[in-house]
């Protein structure tokens, strides 16, 4: 079943990219990325350039998916670690707490041992980021943390006056 639709709060949303731009620097990485399951980008921090980073997202949430898919196939519930390495470029991907994709891309001035130490402490860091963005989610839902919009104080009897006849 596919999980709901996440709301992105600006506070939270300022502390992921703080944690994304820390693990670039940590890691020694190029670009890091924050991938939803579905394949949309969330934030990304370093030296994009030229990258199509819509299709960087949609491929790796692909390779996670066909991956978890093996997984089952040989009685494991996930692969939550891939990496890959190439020539001059190296991609480390990991499932974190379940909801989204962490992606770090690093060449030959960091190594994969470096990079997998600073993806457990952030991954631990966007976990408790996300874990406050569900639990405000769930207070707004119920009623909890209104928020304060324009139509707030509109009442359905205010809708109805306003398109009735007697309202013009």
């Amino acid at each position: 079943m596919p999980e709901a639709t996440m709301i992105m709060y600006e506070e939270e949303y300022q502390q992921i990219k703080t944690i994304l731009s820390k693990l670039r620097t940590d890691a020694n990485a190029k670009m890091v990325f924050l991938i939803d399951k579905t394949g949309q980008q969330i934030a990304s921090h370093g030296d994009i350039g030229n990258l199509d980073t819509t299709s960087l997202a949609s491929l790796t949430a692909g390779n996670v998916a066909a991956t978890d898919g093996l997984a089952r196939l040989i009685g494991e519930k996930e692969f939550p670690v891939l990496s890959h390495e190439g020539e001059r470029d190296n991609i480390h991907i990991s499932v974190v707490g379940g909801r989204v994709i962490l992606v770090v891309i690093f060449d030959e001035r960091s190594s994969l041992g470096l990079v997998r130490l600073r993806v457990k402490r952030a991954s631990s860091e966007l976990n408790e980021a996300f874990e406050r963005i569900v639990n405000k989610a769930e207070q707004e839902k119920a009623g909890l943390g209104k928020r304060n919009t324009p139509f707030t104080e509109i009442s359905d009897d205010d809708i109805d006056r306003l398109f009735s006849d007697d309202g013009l």
